[in-house]
C-alpha cells in the first residue's frame, strides 16, 4: 500500500512517516519543510499531482498550526487564516479531481466557534463529509517535536524540566486535556486507512485516549520524575477556554488506545535524553 502523507514534518505527520516505514509501507511525503515546491498553498501544485496518482491512501493532515503558544500568537491574523484556506481549498480540489481515498485531520477544537483555528477545521470537516472522505478528530497528540515555536505543552514541560529544573507554566494549570501519545494515534491513522473502504463515512472518528487529565497534573508528574520546581501561573486557559467537550466513542469499535499517559511521558522524557 502507498501512503501519501500531507504535513509530513508536522506533529502527527514526522510520527506517522516513521510508523509507517516500520512496518514495511510505502510512504510518500509533501511538506513546505522539505522544499518550496511542496507548499499547498500553490495551485495546482505538480507534486502534489504526481504523487496523487501514485498514491492509495492520503492523509491530510498539513494545516499551519502549532501548539497553544503558537495558537494564541497567530490564529487570529490575516495570514494564518489564508494560509489554511488555501491550503484546504487547493488539496481538496486535487484530492476530488484524482479521486484519491482520503482520511482528514480535524481536532477537537472544531466545536470551538470562537476559535479561528477551530472555525477552519469545522470548514474541512464539512468539505470531508460531501466528498465522503474519512473525518478524524485528533486530542491533543503529543510526542518528540522539533519545532520550538509549534511545539505543545507535554513536550515543553519536560524541556523545561531539564534543561532549568523548573517548569513555568502558561496558566494555572486547571484545564483539563485529554492527550494521546503519538505512536497511539498512528496506529489509528493506519487501522483507518487498512479498513476505508468498510468505514461509513457519515461518522466521526475521534482519535483520543478518553481520559481527562489537567496541564498541573502533567506538571507535578514530571515533578515527581525529574525533582523539578512547577511554578503555576495566575492565568486561565485563553486557547481553548477549558472547553469540556465529550469525544465521540464510535473509534472504539475499530481501535483503542494503548500508552497511559504517565507511560507516554515517561517514554518522550527518556528519549529527550
Amino acid at each position: 500500500m502507498t501512503h501519501l502523507i500531507l504535513g509530513s514534518a508536522g506533529q502527527i505527520g514526522s510520527h506517522l512517516s516513521n510508523y509507517l516505514l516500520e512496518r514495511g509501507e510505502r510512504v510518500l511525503s509533501i511538506d513546505i519543510e522539505h522544499s518550496e515546491w511542496e507548499d499547498l498553498r500553490i495551485q495546482d501544485n505538480v507534486i502534489l499531482e504526481e504523487y496523487l496518482e501514485e498514491c492509495d491512501m492520503v492523509y491530510f493532515l498539513a494545516f499551519d498550526v502549532g501548539g497553544a503558544k503558537y495558537l494564541e500568537k497567530y490564529q487570529d491574523t490575516s495570514e494564518f487564516i489564508l494560509n489554511n484556506m488555501k491550503i484546504m481549498s487547493n488539496t481538496f480540489d486535487s484530492i476530488w479531481q484524482v479521486g484519491k481515498p482520503f482520511i482528514f485531520a480535524s481536532s477537537q477544537m472544531a466545536e470551538m466557534s470562537y476559535s479561528s483555528y477551530g472555525m477552519l477545521k469545522a470548514l474541512g470537516e464539512k468539505i470531508t463529509k460531501d466528498r465522503k472522505g474519512v473525518l478524524v478528530k485528533f486530542w491533543n497528540v503529543y510526542g518528540k517535536e522539533h519545532d520550538e515555536e509549534k511545539s505543545h505543552v507535554i513536550t515543553d514541560f519536560i524541556k523545561m524540566a531539564k534543561e532549568e529544573g523548573v517548569i513555568k507554566m502558561r496558566t494555572d494549570g486547571t484545564e483539563s486535556r485529554q492527550f494521546l501519545y503519538a505512536e497511539d494515534a498512528c496506529e489509528a491513522l493506519f487501522h483507518l486507512a487498512k479498513h476505508w473502504s468498510k468505514l461509513p463515512k457519515d461518522k466521526e472518528y475521534h482519535i483520543s485516549s478518553f481520559e481527562w487529565n489537567t496541564i498541573r497534573e502533567v506538571a507535578d508528574f514530571l515533578d515527581v520524575v525529574s525533582s523539578c520546581e512547577v511554578i503555576p501561573s495566575d492565568r486561565k486557559d485563553e486557547t481553548q477556554k477549558n472547553a469540556m467537550n465529550e469525544p465521540d466513542p464510535f473509534i472504539l469499535k475499530y481501535w483503542k488506545p494503548k500508552t497511559s499517559l504517565k507511560d507516554g511521558i515517561m517514554k518522550l522524557y527518556n528519549l529527550e535524553d
